[in-house]
């Protein structure tokens, strides 16, 4: 007869890690309907809510108790012993938020871009690792099991030898969402860097899931950069943009993107071979594989919660999956678009003003660039920028050197 087994020792239970949430209005609100979820699952517990004004009763809702209130991030750190701050702040705020967290014991969770500018994101960079923080950045769709699925694809040979990877994202936005915040469609603000253009924030998903893939998102990965930004609308940045990326490994990486699209579609990243390509709905954790001579192939992939992932990091060791240093290439292109000339503004014959569902509401009205949704999509196709698809209303490209 066999020896039977020692009995394990009771796993104690974890004490939900205690958290506070930095912007919880507007995008914030994601953020707290998630936080709500962890707590339920006993992983958090909302310790407190920094905001200009508290929330109300009605705003935070059931399940989260009676978090501290106040506007002084480091002072709502200190008091509630936080281990994990999650700052969903303007853009311009995010480096000095991080690090006086930081400073006080937080570790991170710090929305996309991180920071408008390199230097900023250096020195981001250099005080987390000076105080030992661990840090995740925000980028959602990296947390997508469907990108190491890509991978292995790719790395088989299943669409042969790689020509590039293009990404296109065709949204829309109406006039009131350069009005929701004081620092909405602007480049600067008081003097300081924003670089809220479509790339570097409504749709910098696409540009940093393109780079993921192509096993490039390291600043050191970068060799050079093309640019070319528009607008449309009345604000400093850009709504309808292209980059085109070549890494340090010789791989081709294209977005187009706009804000102002005439039918709005979801962004996907499609991967190029000679013998087929993939393309990745990162939204939807959707793939297909379209290869010579074989019928397409569709999967549905799970994702990784980027703060549940933080947890795991904290308590067992789990790596983490975004890091700053492996956002380092697109904070190269973030840097590409801030020192870029002002988006071109295209004239009046190159788009129309049409109105949202109602018809009537001036809120709901939005500004179109007619032809877009073509040029995106060939864009991503043929890894062009809008001046070599030939688009009438298009200037040269801005280049910029190997950092």
């Amino acid at each position: 007869m066999g020896t039977a087994p020692e009995p394990k020792e009771p796993t104690e239970p974890q004490e939900p890690i205690p958290l506070v949430l930095a912007g919880a209005r507007g995008h914030g609100r994601r953020h707290l309907d998630n936080i709500r979820r962890l707590t339920a699952e006993g992983k958090v517990r909302l310790a407190g809510v920094c905001e200009l004004a508290p929330l109300t009763r009605e705003e935070l809702g059931d399940g989260l108790g009676e978090p501290e209130q106040s506007a002084d991030l480091a002072a709502l750190v200190t008091r509630t012993g936080a281990r994990i701050a999650v700052i969903c702040t303007p853009i311009h705020t995010h480096a000095d938020l991080a690090l006086a967290a930081a400073e006080r014991g937080a570790h991170l969770l710090l929305e996309k871009p991180p920071t408008p500018s390199y230097a900023e994101f250096t020195r981001l960079s250099e005080g987390l690792r000076g105080y030992g923080t661990a840090c995740q950045i925000g980028f959602q769709s990296l947390g997508s099991h469907a990108l190491p699925a890509i991978r292995k694809l790719m790395a088989d040979g299943r669409i042969g030898a790689i020509r590039g990877i293009g990404a296109a994202g065709a949204w829309a936005r109406d006039e009131d969402y350069y009005t929701r915040a004081p620092w909405a469609g602007h480049r600067t603000l008081d003097g300081r860097d924003v670089v809220d253009g479509v790339l570097t924030n409504p749709l910098a998903h696409a540009v940093a899931t393109a780079l993921h893939l192509a096993d490039a998102d390291r600043a050191e990965d970068v060799a050079g950069i093309e640019l070319e930004l528009y607008r449309v609308n009345a604000i400093e940045a850009d709504d309808t943009s292209c980059v085109r990326i070549r890494t340090a490994h010789g791989t081709t990486v294209a977005a187009a993107v706009t804000l102002c699209a005439e039918q709005p579609g979801e962004p996907y990243v499609v991967v190029h071979g000679d013998r087929g390509r993939i393309t990745f709905w990162y939204k939807l954790d959707r793939v297909r594989i379209e290869r010579d001579g074989a019928p397409p192939e569709t999967t549905g992939h799970p994702r990784t919660d980027l703060l549940d992932n933080l947890v795991a990091h904290l308590r067992d060791g789990t790596e983490l999956l975004v890091p700053p240093d492996r956002t380092g290439a697109f904070m190269r292109v973030v840097e590409a678009v801030r020192t870029a000339p002002a988006p071109v503004p295209l004239p009046a014959d190159a788009w129309r003003t049409e109105s949202g569902a109602g018809g009537t509401a001036r809120a709901a009205e939005r500004r179109v660039v007619t032809g877009i949704d073509r040029l995106v999509t060939a864009g991503a196709e043929r890894l062009a920028l809008y001046s070599e698809l030939r688009a009438p209303w298009a200037a040269p490209p801005t280049e910029v050197p190997h950092p």
